[in-house]
């Protein structure tokens, strides 16, 4: 697995040894938020484009995500629903997400803790059965109904299980993406609907 080399160069920029200290890049953010609750407010966001894939093909799409330096990801429709899978699809996006979130949970908690971790995978699976998405029965909902993190993790020295656990029990309680879909927000969708120019008769 190999990431951009842009990508890669723009992490290496952070990596010194010791690493940095997410304490020391913590704390003033803490006092700031503790003074301006406001302040603690974040949006995160993506959005897609049309402009390579035009809106009228309905088999894959293109998405954008971060601001620093974007990402551009091909997306494709699941075979299970008449796509073709070869570019990551929507849910595999969501895992992405879970897993993605709480393996940086686990980074920082593991800094903040002084724990130097040798190995670190975070698996995560979302199963969904598609007749909700095909709407051919009407009792099996529409969305993912099972979700699994499974995480691999090994410290530099040997610690033991109490303090690995409370490790994991913390970074857990701090992941934003498995604790929002733990307790999700209210999903709004505002429309803006546009409609071709007629010409008057």
């Amino acid at each position: 697995m190999t990431l951009d080399p842009k990508h890669l160069t723009q992490i290496q920029s952070f990596a010194t040894t010791p690493p940095p200290s997410v304490q020391d890049r913590q704390l003033p953010l803490r006092a700031r938020y503790r003074d301006a609750p406001d302040a603690a407010w974040v949006f995160d966001h993506a959005r897609t484009s049309d402009a390579q894939i035009p809106a009228h093909h309905p088999l894959h799409g293109h998405v954008v995500c971060g601001e620093g330096i974007p990402v551009h990801i091909p997306v494709s429709v699941h075979q299970a629903v008449g796509g073709e899978s070869d570019f990551p699809c929507p849910g595999e996006l969501l895992a992405a997400a879970m897993a993605s979130c709480l393996d940086t949970a686990i980074r920082m908690v593991a800094n903040l803790k002084g724990i130097e971790l040798k190995h670190l995978e975070v698996h995560a699976s979302l199963g969904a059965d598609v007749r909700g998405a095909l709407m051919t029965r009407e009792n099996v909902p529409v969305g993912f109904q099972s979700a699994q993190l499974k995480v691999e993790i090994e410290a530099n020295s040997e610690l033991p299980e109490a303090q690995m656990t409370a490790l994991l029990d913390a970074a857990e309680r701090s992941c934003v993406i498995v604790q929002t879909l733990r307790t999700p927000p209210i999903v709004q969708i505002d429309r803006y609907l546009s409609f071709p120019a007629t010409e008057d008769r």
